[in-house]
């Protein structure tokens, strides 16, 4: 017995000795310009992009294959910083910026047929079956997917109430002369 689990530790440990040899020796280097889009991207895994999430997205656009301006929920913003590292031009002059929202539901004219829950892929809404739901504003990220597909038209998406923690500075304007006094 001990000359068995003797050898197969000894099997064990060459074997993952020469595995791990494999793995450095065969490895397969990634793209980098892939990883920095990745970075990029508000990384919601929402889907809105038409891709499964935002690694599939990067890897689309260092392939060439997508617009910078795929991103809905990272808006203008996000499609300036793609087109520069991707060293494209871009008109965002018609692009739309909603700014953050977040998905609402009007209790009064839900009816509980746990549609939108089966599509939110973050666990945003709660609710029972035929029952009232509601989102957990602090967990929905916005894909719109529950919009969509409710029956009753229910859920809505508002902007994301500003608040002390959500409140920014806006960035100064061009600076413009003061006013001559005759």
């Amino acid at each position: 017995m001990l000359l068995a689990v003797g050898s197969l530790t000894v099997m064990g440990a060459a074997l993952g000795t020469v595995l791990g040899v494999a793995a450095r020796f065969f490895a397969v280097e990634g793209n980098p310009l892939e990883a920095e889009i990745l970075s990029l991207l508000p990384g919601s895994q929402c889907g809105q992009c038409g891709f499964v999430g935002c690694g599939q997205a990067a890897a689309a656009l260092a392939r060439g294959d997508a617009k910078v301006t795929l991103c809905p929920p990272g808006g203008k913003a996000v499609a300036e910083k793609l087109a520069k590292k991707v060293g494209v031009r871009v008109d965002l002059s018609e692009a739309e910026d909603r700014g953050p929202m977040v998905a609402y539901i009007n209790e009064d004219l839900c009816i509980g047929c746990l549609r939108c829950m089966q599509e939110c892929s973050t666990d945003a809404i709660v609710g029972a079956p035929k029952q009232m739901h509601t989102v957990v504003s602090e967990v929905c990220h916005a894909c719109a997917k529950c919009f969509k597909i409710c029956p009753t038209e229910a859920v809505e998406m508002r902007p994301i109430a500003v608040t002390i923690s959500s409140w920014h500075w806006q960035k100064p304007g061009a600076l413009q002369a003061p006013p001559q006094v005759h």
